[in-house]
């Protein structure tokens, strides 16, 4: 793909001192963000967490009770939609049916009597791959073509901000991952700013090359999707980027570089320049790909973090990987993601097993505590059928 006359550089977004309240409830408290020009950005969060009602503030489809915002320097909180420099495309895609894929792109051009409407739209669509398809109307193609369809008709706009709003919630997951490259790809391309609202953690960290966690109206955290996944600082960011498994538990020595932890009466070392907190009582986190699984403690080398022992509860084959519960007494459950390099399982089903990984692979959150900031992506429900479940496993491991 030719960058061509789409390669102009994007503004940057600033949202400052932002708050939005509906009647009964505040959706965004006091939000401060910059965009950097060019970027591919993504919020991501939970449903009702702000996300949608932040890019609508931008679109200017709502306006916030209080704060200002401001594209490329220029504050346009007052604009109208259309005086504002940004397009959106929206998980419905909005094609007009009754007109072919070519009119659906000019049609913008068109109603701004922008020169050579045609020739313009030919080239959006030569950019998403699809000018051979210019003729044919929405109904006649796949929901990856209209997905792009609609990319390209708000890139021929040459907007400064180009606004996501779930652009691939409609597509089958296999799809989705190939859309989610190509999008990613046309970012480059075209060289504009891109806001991308998701709740898939997958999504975000795929396409953008920063993420903001939103809850409950506020940024949790922001980063590389990298920085967001391998160092949280909240539970709750820990828990809705993928999965962690957490334990509390005071801080029971500093040795300057490091310090060490008393998990129910197991000893983890954290390096402090992983930890949020380095003192009282605190919650450390490891991811369940880290860990490995070992049959007895001698076994496991020397200078590595290790809990045990424990008993295996669950065994769950998904193709990659195989995903482990380990019951250790004291501390809980602790899941194990197994890369599966053999035939079969590394344990099975009842095996006493220790868990140790690289204390450099441990973090230490924010919070003060995991029960005091429980992760709200699991409904109460759900939770309460794991656990019996887990108690069903054991009580039926124990009979045997």
């Amino acid at each position: 793909m030719a960058r061509g006359v789409f390669a102009e550089s994007g503004a940057d977004l600033q949202l400052v001192g932002i708050t939005k309240r509906f009647p009964g409830f505040t959706a965004i408290q006091d939000l401060d963000l910059t965009i950097p020009a060019g970027s591919f950005f993504a919020l991501l969060g939970p449903s009702g967490c702000g996300k949608t009602t932040t890019l609508r503030l931008v679109a200017g489809l709502e306006e916030p009770t209080t704060g200002r915002i401001l594209i490329g320097g220029k504050d346009v909180t007052q604009a109208k939609p259309f005086q504002r420099p940004v397009n959106t495309v929206f998980q419905s895609y909005a094609l007009f049916p009754h007109m072919t894929v070519l009119e659906n792109v000019a049609f913008g051009l068109r109603r701004r009597r922008i020169p050579d409407p045609v020739a313009r739209a030919h080239e959006a669509l030569r950019l998403v791959e699809l000018d051979h398809l210019a003729a044919r109307r929405p109904a006649q193609l796949s929901g990856g073509q209209q997905q792009r369809v609609a990319l390209a008709r708000a890139v021929v706009n040459r907007p400064a901000l180009l606004l996501l709003d779930e652009p691939l919630g409609a597509l089958d997951l296999k799809l989705r991952r190939q859309m989610q490259l190509e999008l990613k790809s046309i970012q480059n391309e075209v060289g504009l700013t891109f806001v991308h609202v998701t709740h898939d953690q997958e999504e975000a960290m795929t396409m953008a090359d920063t993420v903001a966690v939103m809850n409950k109206g506020s940024i949790e955290q922001m980063g590389s999707p990298e920085v967001l996944y391998e160092l949280p600082s909240t539970v709750f960011v820990a828990n809705f980027l993928g999965q962690s498994n957490l334990f509390a538990g005071p801080v029971r020595d500093d040795r300057g570089s490091t310090i060490s932890l008393d998990i129910a009466g197991h000893r983890l070392v954290v390096p402090k320049s992983r930890a949020k907190r380095h003192s009282g009582r605190v919650t450390a986190g490891v991811r369940p790909e880290k860990l490995s699984l070992h049959a007895g403690a001698a076994s496991i080398p020397g200078g590595r973090n290790q809990l045990g022992p424990g008993r295996v509860i669950d065994v769950s084959f998904s193709g990659v990987s195989t995903q482990y519960l380990v019951n250790v007494p004291g501390v809980g459950t602790v899941v194990v993601f197994a890369q599966n390099m053999a035939a079969g399982p590394v344990v099975t089903l009842g095996s006493e097993v220790w868990v140790s990984w690289d204390p450099d692979h441990t973090f230490v959150l924010a919070d003060d505590q995991v029960d005091a900031a429980a992760d709200e992506t699991v409904d109460a429900d759900t939770a309460a059928v794991a656990a019996q479940t887990r108690e069903r496993l054991l009580s039926e491991l124990e009979e045997a």
